[in-house]
């Protein structure tokens, strides 16, 4: 592999890094760096793959994690709705 496939790999591995920063799915992040980076999705998906196979405990708890945050997040809406609801026949 040359340098400058090694430096792409490395650049699209940190821009990896940054989306799981804010906590974004794999589909989004390859959504996020086509559309700000010009990534193709297919690389971006294999080295998500290959940091994953890498980091398998990190990725399990991560997507543990945003599953939480997501039932945490339909809960409040939940009840958002319930409130609105109450409030409006008030």
């Amino acid at each position: 592999m040359g340098d400058s496939s090694a430096s792409y790999i490395n650049l699209v591995q940190h821009l990896i890094e940054e989306c799981l920063i804010f906590n974004m799915s794999k589909e989004e992040c390859m959504e996020a760096l086509s559309k700000h980076a010009n990534i193709k999705p297919v690389i971006t998906s294999t080295v998500w793959d290959e940091l994953e196979k890498e980091n398998k405990e990190f990725f399990e708890a991560y997507l543990k994690c945003r599953d939480q945050r997501a039932t945490e997040i339909e809960k409040r809406q939940r009840i958002q709705q319930k409130l609105n609801t109450f409030s409006s026949t008030q």
